[in-house]
């Protein structure tokens, strides 16, 4: 068992006292499924000076920064040593700290913010319950204090270690843990989205609103994730024709902020339901963003209908990518690296044809998005 190795790698780094209780973590409503009561980790009698170090503190001026990102409500604090000192060059270091915050929060997603931050506070209030300091070692025992399944430790693991590593601290034993709870196989997803078939989604999607509509076609033949789409503004349509239609995603899909030329920005879309796309772009007026429908929303409408319950919103991009294998089983001409790249799913250092660099040095972004060839796998969607 997972909790039965991590107890042996604790108590072998001697990270845990002998006396043990069975207190429960407080650390309120949880989203995790699977949440047992059976083997819940002791935890009010950890709190011993000689065997749990204090508090981890930020490593670096930016590592403060991200410390106090995750733990104000606000995301704007400003250290009270910093605020005292004097200007320089007309800008006070407390200035300057506020600006390297902004930056910082910028860097993350609002949703990655929100998740970092939320996780951080159950965190920070379970150790403060029992006398203990916030640093990796602690963090190792909250995260399995929460009794989720293996797949759910080993995300909060990956999250406080994501946080601790940007505040210049060592995240070792969260590593560890991480590593454990792989070998146990906590990387392998309990349950999928079921991929949705083409002609059930077209079906749906006929009967809808045109924004919803829109977004449902390009969704499908982008193969892309409802929270991607739903997001786009007119102007990422760069070229919309009756036989090709052309995305530029720019910093909106998930990880484009941080790298706006790597090599799946843009999407060509050819072949069935291009027509309908540009048709239904030129009728949408300047949309910002393409539908109010959030993912969680589309969820609960499908859930709502007898032909759609079994499906949720990721089940479009799997049904695309579904569809695409089976089309390259069956013969189609396409490269098979193409149906990862409209995938979004291409790391752009292994990416077998172009260079990221010639990305970044092209600024014709029509002719960019025809030669990284992604109309070669929509025609098949």
């Amino acid at each position: 068992m997972v909790l039965a190795a991590v107890r042996r790698a604790l108590d072998a780094d001697h990270l845990l006292p002998s006396d043990r209780s069975d207190q429960n973590p407080t650390t309120g409503p949880s989203r995790e499924s699977g949440r047992t009561n059976s083997s819940q980790f002791p935890a009010s009698s950890l709190g011993v000076a000689d065997v749990l170090k204090p508090s981890a503190r930020a490593a670096s001026v930016i590592g403060q920064a991200i410390h106090e990102l995750v733990a104000s409500k606000t995301g704007v604090g400003i250290s009270r040593a910093l605020a005292a000192r004097h200007k320089e060059n007309g800008v006070s270091v407390a200035e300057a700290h506020r600006r390297l915050q902004q930056a910082v929060g910028r860097a993350w997603a609002s949703s990655t913010v929100d998740d970092r931050r939320n996780m951080w506070r159950r965190f920070q209030a379970w150790a403060s319950g029992r006398g203990l300091g916030l640093n990796p070692d602690v963090a190792v025992l909250f995260v399995v204090a929460t009794s989720v399944e293996p797949q759910g430790m080993l995300g909060y693991s990956r999250l406080l270690s994501a946080v601790f590593g940007h505040m210049g601290v060592d995240s070792k034993p969260l590593k560890v843990l991480a590593s454990v709870l792989r070998g146990d196989g906590a990387s392998i997803p309990l349950s999928q989205a079921e991929g949705i078939p083409r002609e059930t989604l077209i079906s749906w999607a006929r009967r809808q609103v045109p924004h919803l509509r829109l977004a449902a076609f390009v969704a499908w033949k982008t193969a892309s994730r409802w929270a991607e789409v739903r997001l786009l503004t007119r102007p990422c349509f760069v070229l919309v024709s009756t036989t090709e239609v052309i995305i530029d995603w720019g910093t909106l899909p998930k990880g484009r902020s941080r790298n706006p030329y790597c090599l799946s920005k843009t999407a060509v879309i050819r072949g069935a339901l291009t027509e309908e796309i540009a048709a239904l772009v030129r009728g949408a007026g300047n949309f910002s963003p393409l539908t109010p429908v959030t993912t969680s929303q589309l969820d609960g409408m499908w859930a709502r209908e007898p032909r759609m319950c079994r499906y949720s919103a990721h089940s479009i991009k799997r049904g695309a990518v579904d569809h695409l294998v089976c089309a390259k089983a069956a013969g189609a001409p396409f490269p098979e690296h193409l149906i990862s790249r409209l995938a979004k799913h291409t790391a752009d250092n292994v990416d077998p044809t172009l260079a990221q660099m010639t990305v970044r040095y092209t600024s014709d972004v029509v002719a960019l998005a025809r030669v990284l060839r992604t109309a070669e796998v929509t025609e098949h969607l």
